[in-house]
């Protein structure tokens, strides 16, 4: 490429020479360059560590949990290293029996009830936290932080301190407050007073996730257009529905999937409390799992539920996400 620039010999007379100019480098500007294959693998190899930790982590374990499902392996097989293969047994055992599908339907409503009172009072406490003044907030953020920073065994015993038969705090106020039949009550007797107590604790360990990530979600809304609504007019509710909800609804879809997932799967608050008692009658599917597999020593059995477990949960997440996705494109 050349260019063309003006001169004045000695004779007066304008002179024109010519200048080099070196051509720029091939491939895109906007990537110094670099050629187009490089770029189309570049993100690939990012995300390459982590796919093969989630390969070696919780890929290979799924394998072998698939194939110990096609096992009858018990403590027999166990001390003679033996591996005997009986193919669709344990789950025939499993779908055949009624225990499943009544553990399957406890679970789901378990899991319903918690995830509702966990995000309504969870998206509650967020939409506070926009609106206190900053010494207030910081009080309650390093409330919910200690709650959610608890271990979960721990969190676990103190409920079941507090909710105790004959020492229990609970009992000591509500018979402080009239209730004296409520003295010597026994939380864990019966299959609702039992769920009540763990709903109870899954929601408070549950409501600090959902109130942080909505109150940062609100800070990104633009105040302009709560000033334009409220010069159109708008009250609250309707700054609300009209201002507020659309831009908190992506957060709210995708706190209530992680919300179902956690709360399903939920284990140890169940069985620390009361191993899944009175009488089987709190148990959901990871507890029932942990109880015929390890607690029956019926070790492919256990394996069976669990892989169950598991496509139950892809069932139910599966649903919520294409009811989201089918929400969005109405909306659209």
């Amino acid at each position: 490429m050349s260019v063309q620039t003006e001169g004045t010999d000695t004779a007066g007379k304008p002179a024109v020479r010519k200048a080099r100019v070196p051509a720029p480098p091939r491939g895109d500007s906007r990537t110094g360059g670099a050629p187009s294959g490089r770029r189309a693998t570049a993100p690939y190899l990012l995300l390459l560590p982590a796919l093969l930790a989630t390969v070696v982590l919780l890929g290979w374990p799924l394998v072998k949990n698939g194939m110990l499902s096609f096992q009858n392996l018990n403590p027999r097989q166990l001390i003679q290293h033996l591996t005997e293969w009986n193919g669709v047994d344990n789950y025939r055992e499993v779908l055949s029996g009624g225990d499943f599908w009544h553990v399957v339907e406890r679970s789901v409503v378990f899991t319903a009830a918690n995830v509702v009172l966990i995000m309504v009072i969870g998206t509650l406490v967020g939409l506070l936290l926009a609106r206190l003044g900053k010494k207030m907030r910081l009080l309650l953020m390093v409330g919910l932080v200690l709650a959610w920073a608890m271990p979960v065994i721990a969190a676990t015993t103190v409920y079941q301190w507090l909710f105790a038969q004959r020492f229990g705090v609970v009992n000591w106020v509500l018979d402080k407050l009239g209730w004296h039949s409520m003295a010597d009550h026994n939380w864990l007797q019966t299959q609702f007073s039992t769920f009540a107590v763990v709903t109870l604790l899954i929601v408070w360990q549950s409501i600090p996730f959902v109130a942080i990530n909505l109150y940062a979600a609100t800070t990104t809304i633009p105040k302009e257009l709560y000033e334009a609504a409220s010069l159109d007019g708008a009250g609250s509710w309707q700054g609300f529905t009209s201002v507020t909800l659309p831009f908190l609804r992506p957060f709210l879809y995708a706190t209530t999937f992680l919300e179902v997932i956690w709360v399903f799967k939920a284990f140890a608050q169940i069985f620390a409390l009361n191993e899944g008692g009175p009488d089987h009658l709190t148990e959901t599917l990871p507890i029932y799992a942990y109880v015929e597999g390890v607690g029956n020593q019926h070790f492919g059995l256990g394996a069976a539920i669990s892989f169950l477990t598991i496509l139950v949960l892809l069932a139910i997440t599966s649903y919520y996400l294409r009811m989201v996705l089918k929400q969005e494109e109405d909306e659209l």
